[in-house]
């Protein structure tokens, strides 16, 4: 297995322990050795060796730009990237290529990061277990009953992991990814345990040590519920902190670049490259962004912490509610004030969601004509019968059902009933928010999701629409607000998968956010996925 910490191996690249040539090949290995777990819908590997290569000659004449140079990183295939197709694992956008980097990945090569990949995903982002692709299901590199060997990442001092964690050689990580493949490889048949979604391909890829970060996107969750089942840190940044430009659309007015690390120090380290104001995005917010230091410990006697009792939902393992009140004592005997607070209304963000959701991804995908770009289908008989049969050739049931709802519910009959009325609720649903901030709460603590990862053969047992709306009955309300909130693996399940909690904060206070979040990561000390020695 690859290190853990994104500082560690850029130390190693720094003393010339080897070259990101070497990490380059090692990862395009371990990529190849699991795909079985259809992490990729394809390896950019000409594009990831040409920027090793030119990372090579930065690290040997001095000039590197930085943490991430030579880092191998994947991003969600939502993204564009020049010249290189951008499906959304969807056959509408089969044969897609981009004229440009969405500003994200930019900054990420801008950076010297090595793209890897593109990962899989639900279609158009719709789901909540990359299980809806036209590139087949992602699968969770974590199984239940497997004999793999779990390490304690002891992060307070990463000096004194160097020789646990590290690597001192490009073959000790060859090795590590040959031992991961012979693991794992015989879990991929038969019933398996879901990645999560719709940022499925982007959690495994980290969890599995193929890369070190990756984005994917979160519009209600999409970045929190895999890296929650896959045992990874995710992060959802505050509406308007990361550029949306070159990111497809699903809903415009909640959308965001999530970030997918193996600790909270590394998704630190994405945000400090990412986030900053886009001419090309007039939803980022203006001004400099301030980089984010997590070097010194927080004080806790001085956090607030907020435990909302309607998290507290039917369908909620016990499991996961012993989890949240043991992290929540933990925090209270560390000097923390630990405050059961109330947001009636989140027990309607759902059905609002639902709404909103659709009415946006009806409009969002109008833009698929079979016109200007996409699939095209084989009808020349008129106009509209061209975009019918485009659209239902090209759109998969999920989506094409989106649509309709959406449209149904924009329909000039309809639109103050359904429309008007869930705008008026989000509005009370970020009020819920907002009294929670103004009553001097920092940070809130609820768990990501209500069980551990679900088999496949018990998921597909409900249709995507009543998937999401559990899956996301945790997660959605802080798109809803717009405010940051992070996932971060807690402790395994009874059968050896991983736990996570979320924390969410006030809009643009990621600094807190992310204290909070590595206290108690360092504190718990997830057991992370090894293989055996």
């Amino acid at each position: 297995m690859l290190p853990l910490s994104i500082r560690q191996i850029s130390r190693k690249l720094q003393d010339g322990a080897f070259l990101p040539s070497d990490l380059c090949a090692a990862c395009l290995h371990q990529a190849e050795k699991l795909k079985k777990l259809n992490i990729f819908v394809r390896l950019t590997r000409e594009v990831a060796e040409i920027q090793a290569r030119q990372a090579d000659v930065r690290y040997q004449n001095g000039n590197i730009r930085g943490i991430l140079d030579g880092i191998p990183v994947a991003v969600k295939d939502n993204y564009c990237t020049l010249n290189i197709e951008t499906t959304c694992s969807s056959r509408i956008l089969e044969t897609f290529r981009p004229q440009y980097n969405a500003t994200v990945v930019q900054k990420l090569q801008d950076a010297g990061a090595v793209l890897l990949g593109k990962c899989n995903m639900d279609e158009f982002a719709m789901g909540s277990g990359t299980v809806d692709s036209i590139h087949g299901p992602s699968k969770n590199i974590w199984q239940s009953g497997e004999k793999y060997t779990l390490i304690r990442n002891a992060k307070k001092s990463e000096e004194s992991t160097e020789h646990v964690q590290g690597y001192n050689s490009i073959h000790d990580i060859k090795m590590g990814c040959r031992k991961l493949h012979q693991l794992s490889s015989h879990n991929s048949e038969g019933d398996w345990f879901i990645a999560g979604g719709s940022s499925g391909g982007s959690a495994v890829a980290v969890a599995s040590g193929t890369v070190f970060a990756a984005l994917g996107s979160d519009t209600g969750g999409s970045t929190r519920n895999p890296a929650a089942y896959c045992g990874v840190v995710g992060l959802k940044p505050s509406y308007g902190l990361l550029s949306r430009h070159g990111l497809i659309p699903l809903v415009n007015s909640m959308d965001v670049p999530g970030i997918l690390t193996r600790t909270v120090d590394d998704a630190a380290t994405l945000l400090n490259v990412l986030a900053g104001h886009d001419p090309l995005d007039s939803t980022t917010v203006e001004g400099v962004f301030i980089p984010l230091d997590l070097s010194q410990d927080i004080d806790l006697t001085q956090v607030r912490i907020g435990i909302p009792k309607e998290y507290h939902c039917a369908g909620m393992s016990g499991e996961v509610v012993q989890m949240w009140s043991e992290v929540a004592d933990t925090l209270e005997q560390a000097g923390a004030q630990v405050i059961q607070v109330s947001m009636p209304y989140t027990p309607s963000s759902i059905a609002c969601y639902s709404v909103l959701n659709q009415c946006e991804v009806a409009s969002n995908m109008a833009r698929y004509d079979g016109i200007e770009f996409g699939l095209r289908a084989a009808e020349d008989r008129s106009t509209e019968q061209l975009y019918a049969a485009t659209r239902s050739q090209g759109f998969n049931e999920v989506v094409r059902g989106r649509i309709l709802a959406g449209n149904y519910f924009l329909l000039q009959r309809n639109y103050s009933q359904y429309f008007v009325q869930a705008l008026k609720v989000r509005r009370l649903i970020a009020q819920d928010f907002d009294k929670v901030w103004s009553s001097g709460i920092d940070v809130l603590l609820t768990p990501t999701t209500l069980t551990d990862a679900p088999r496949y053969s018990q998921f597909i047992l409900r249709d995507n629409r009543e998937q999401c709306a559990s899956q996301d009955y945790c997660t959605q309300p802080a798109n809803m607000a717009g405010c940051p909130a992070i996932t971060i693996p807690i402790k395994l399940s009874e059968q050896g998968l991983p736990l996570s909690l979320q924390l969410m904060a006030q809009n643009y206070r990621e600094g807190m956010l992310l204290a909070v979040a590595k206290w108690i990561e360092n504190v718990v000390d997830f057991p992370c996925l090894q293989p055996e020695a």
